[in-house]
């Protein structure tokens, strides 16, 4: 993996206890555990947008490769390709600020203006930053949450990586979604039943599941309260008409995949 791609994977794997133990429970018997994709959550203002956010890894030889519209979720998405098939696949997503409330758009403006220049200036650094603004308020992210998880988690917990997600085809224990599920669901990990436990079919050519997230205690300007913070996925890919394994994403899947943070997922 290059330089920024273990940074995010350092930040995430040490705030998440779970992906830790359920990445050493598959290198028993793997001599490697392959990232089909790693997430990252933003919002559509031009300073830190899906396209700045992009640029450190297009410089790294990734090029954009689809688009996804999430109408309900008020989302849109792309992601991104290496020709390297060992380096993931790169899916950022963005609010479209414009579509909610003034409230969430009042919150979200002013915690944008709070980022310090020299993160905005240095996209890679920005990346792994985190919340640059500030101590969230409590009653604020449970305000968001009304309207938008995804807004509420991007204000506690700003820029990194959402999720990584392992790539089952690469496993040589597991072929399946179900026996991924079932190996950790026997071993006390919840997993993301909305829309049922795996997302997608074969004849979608992609197969998701994810764990819930697991909770994080985070220091909130009224005190310390325990909160969702990031989940680990699992997919399996399909080959196309061409025999080629697909490479792009679906949308209705991905829509069930974003509940993995909710606080009821």
């Amino acid at each position: 993996m290059s330089k920024l791609i273990d940074q995010l994977w350092q930040q995430y794997s040490d705030d998440n206890p779970h992906v830790v133990e359920i990445y050493k429970l598959f290198t028993l018997d793997n001599t490697q555990v392959l990232n089909d994709h790693i997430a990252l959550r933003t919002i559509n203002d031009p300073r830190i947008d899906i396209n700045l956010l992009a640029a450190p890894f297009i410089k790294e030889g990734y090029f954009e490769n689809g688009e996804y519209h999430f109408e309900v979720k008020k989302l849109y998405a792309k992601h991104f390709e290496h020709e390297d098939p060992t380096k993931p696949k790169i899916f950022i997503s963005q609010l479209l600020l414009e579509k909610f409330s003034p409230f969430t758009q009042s919150v979200i403006k002013e915690t944008l203006e709070a980022i310090p220049q020299a993160l905005l200036s240095d996209p890679a650094t920005l990346l792994v930053s985190g919340n640059s603004w500030g101590k969230p308020s409590f009653q604020v992210y449970q305000t968001l949450l009304e309207e938008s998880e995804y807004a509420a988690w991007f204000y506690v917990f700003g820029f990194r990586a959402n999720h990584f997600t392992v790539f089952i085809n690469a496993l040589e224990r597991f072929d399946e979604v179900f026996e991924v599920n079932q190996f950790l669901k026997d071993r006390g990990f919840e997993l993301n039943s909305s829309g049922g436990e795996i997302k997608g079919t074969p004849n979608d050519l992609l197969e998701q599941s994810s764990t819930t997230s697991g909770k994080i205690l985070v220091t909130f300007q009224e005190g310390k309260y325990e909160i969702p913070c990031c989940y680990y996925e699992f997919a399996k890919r399909y080959p196309d008409h061409t025999g080629k394994l697909y490479q792009g994403f679906v949308a209705q899947s991905a829509d069930k995949i974003f509940e993995s943070t909710n606080l009821k997922a």
